[in-house]
């Protein structure tokens, strides 16, 4: 993964299985994202669903990156072997905690996630709002603004403080009403699509 570039990265669980069975699943995994990958990423958009999951981040510069790991120097070769072992740790982490709590053994987790680079603008909103949108197109709630683990709240409440690096929306939104308009006059579009 490169330094400054935005990926969307999704994965599920092994065959028929959920990644969350309570709401303490969702809480913990997220607090294993924030100690083991966001020193090297910025968040801009994630949805934790059941059985799958999507994150939409950028990856931090590399300055920022060596001193969130409390290092002056290591070449990019490295920097990026760090920041897949970041994303590994954290799934084995959540993976061992979640055996542990409900008696199960082996991965929970289809191996390698998947990760997808964002090279246009029009790809930046669609994957953005298709993210947000991903609890309707599985029929979890009838309005994404009724799915509890997403980050399209923190948009919502733009003014609150939040780990979701919303600056970079500005780029490509005019603010929440325009993310909102967006939802609202895409939404068959966006819920056709297949980025998953």
């Amino acid at each position: 993964m490169e330094h400054g570039v935005t990926y969307h990265i999704f994965n599920h669980a092994n065959g028929f299985e959920n990644l969350f069975q309570e709401q303490e699943n969702y809480r913990f995994f997220l607090k294993q994202y924030d100690i083991h990958v966001s020193p090297f990423v910025e968040t801009i958009a994630f949805c934790l669903m059941p059985n799958h999951f999507h994150l939409m981040v950028k990856i931090k510069d590399r300055a920022v990156i060596l001193d969130n790991i409390e290092l002056s120097e290591i070449n990019d070769g490295e920097v990026e072997r760090r920041i897949s072992k970041a994303f590994s740790n954290f799934f084995s982490s959540y993976t061992q905690s979640y055996n542990k709590l409900f008696n199960r053994t082996g991965s929970l987790f289809a191996k390698n996630f998947k990760r997808k680079q964002i090279t246009t603008q029009r790809q930046w909103q669609e994957t953005f709002l298709y993210i947000h949108l991903n609890p309707v197109k599985h029929q979890f709630v009838k309005n994404e603004f009724l799915w509890k683990w997403s980050s399209l709240i923190a948009y919502k409440k733009w003014d609150s403080p939040s780990n979701i690096f919303r600056n970079e929306a500005l780029i490509y939104f005019d603010g929440f009403s325009h993310i909102e308009y967006l939802l609202n006059s895409k939404r068959d579009f966006l819920l056709g699509l297949d980025l998953e």
